[in-house]
């Protein structure tokens, strides 16, 4: 059974405020339905992204600026049209992470559109088509025995992957069809993580984020259940939550294999009492899988909270 842990109404109250603020910047609701309508056809095979590139300032070799690799998908019409900004996790295979090619599953785009939003997935540096230097290695080390022997510095990887999600909200924010004043941010795994990051520095038109199993420093293949550092983690949750504003949603499964039952929340914890407008929800286990990969696999267990979220906002 879904469990859901909620703010005091002080808080939750500051999103009403910003929803309120926001309502007269709402486009037409028929933009969004005509959108709606399109997607509802859509199968996966017919979901094709149109290639940008998104500068990054300074993120390349030696401090040079380097280009994102980036997949655009939009609804039928012109907009504007809401816009995610999606980032997507780390694997702990350096292969893998040169072999990045789809940065965002084809059903969760399907998801969005059907909504009538406009999705911004880039590749981040590091990894895939933009190349460049790993700037998301935090350091966490374990040994044979799935001990942790490293201090990760996740400090460094927030900062990363903040900046290169902020280079994709700026970008999105100078295009005819976005909705400047109606972008939500949404991400998995270590793009969690990315997600909270950038929300805690106040982008402008960002009013809301998603963080689907945020963490890092996991290895379940050597360490099920626990990740290396995870009072490190909670630290720099504390840290993002002292300056976060934006209503957030945060979703983990019961047996995420990456973090364990337990971190998740007490990084929530740690976060939340800095005062910022976010909410939990412990979505059960995934059958069959790790529940690290909720987003992929486990539809039926995160849209009711997802829709429940959106809808704050007049999505």
């Amino acid at each position: 059974m879904v469990s859901t842990v909620r703010n005091t109404f002080a808080r939750l109250l500051l999103g009403s405020v910003l929803v309120l603020a926001l309502g007269s910047s709402y486009p037409p609701y028929s933009v969004a339905a005509e959108a709606s309508a399109s997607a509802q056809n859509l199968s996966p095979a017919d979901i094709k992204p149109e290639i940008v590139s998104i500068v990054v300032p300074g993120a390349g070799a030696f401090g040079g600026d380097i280009a994102m690799h980036t997949e655009v998908y939009k609804p039928a019409g012109t907009g504007p049209f809401p816009t995610l900004i999606f980032s997507h996790g780390r694997s702990s295979d350096g292969l893998e992470r040169a072999r990045l090619e789809h940065p965002i599953p084809k059903g969760h785009v399907r998801y969005w559109l059907m909504k009538g939003f406009a999705i911004v997935a880039p590749v981040r540096v590091g990894y895939g088509e933009t190349g460049g230097p790993d700037r998301e290695n935090s350091g966490a080390r374990f040994d044979s025995f799935g001990n942790c022997t490293s201090r990760p510095e996740f400090r460094e990887v927030a900062k990363a992957t903040a900046q290169a999600t902020l280079a994709a909200v700026n970008w999105a924010r100078e295009q005819p069809w976005a909705d400047k004043n109606r972008i939500l941010l949404e991400g998995a795994s270590v793009g969690g993580l990315a997600t909270v990051a950038t929300a805690a520095s106040r982008p402008p038109g960002v009013v809301g984020y998603i963080n689907f199993s945020g963490g890092a420093g996991g290895l379940p293949e050597r360490a099920p259940d626990h990740s290396c550092g995870p009072d490190e983690m909670k630290a720099v949750m504390a840290e993002l939550g002292a300056t976060a504003t934006i209503p957030g949603l945060w979703l983990y499964a019961a047996n995420d294999h990456f973090w364990g039952p337990d971190a998740p929340r007490k990084w929530y914890d740690a976060f939340e009492a800095g005062g910022s407008p976010a909410e939990f929800v412990n979505a059960g286990e995934l059958s069959g899988r790790d529940g690290h990969f909720l987003l992929n696999y486990g539809g039926k267990m995160w849209s009711v909270p997802v829709d429940r979220f959106v809808k704050q906002f007049g999505f």
